[in-house]
């Protein structure tokens, strides 16, 4: 199984920006897809999760600006992020599991089998 992320780039502040990642190999279905970020010099975060095409989860730093979006005919989850601000520059990896995490399991990468690399976010000022 594979996870392929892209999307990511420079823009300004105020900007939008859409990362997408794709899970391909042997026959995978993803209960729970989610993005997390490691911004320069800093620790892995989580930013949103989603299990099935219903329920989803942000983290507090972007909730109400990014989205987070699934085709799960194509296993391919998205993350449409608005507004963007200078501290949201960063890495971005997606993540999957067969398992259905509830929300409170989401932000753990402990709970996730499969990575992506990750995509460079930059947000000028």
């Amino acid at each position: 199984v594979q996870l392929q992320a892209c999307g990511g780039g420079l823009v300004q502040a105020g900007g939008s920006l859409r990362l997408s990642c794709v899970a391909s190999g042997r026959t995978f279905t993803p209960g729970t897809m989610a993005w997390f970020r490691r911004p320069p010099g800093k620790e892995r975060e989580f930013v949103a999760g989603t299990r099935g095409s219903i329920s989803t989860n942000y983290a507090d730093s972007v909730r109400g600006r990014f989205t987070i979006s699934r085709d799960n005919a194509k296993n391919t989850v998205y993350l449409q992020m608005n507004n963007l601000k200078p501290e949201d520059t960063a890495d971005y990896y997606c993540a999957a599991t067969t398992s259905n995490l509830i929300t409170s399991a989401r932000a753990s990468p402990k709970n996730y089998n499969y990575w992506g690399q990750g995509t460079l976010v930059t947000v000028s000022s």
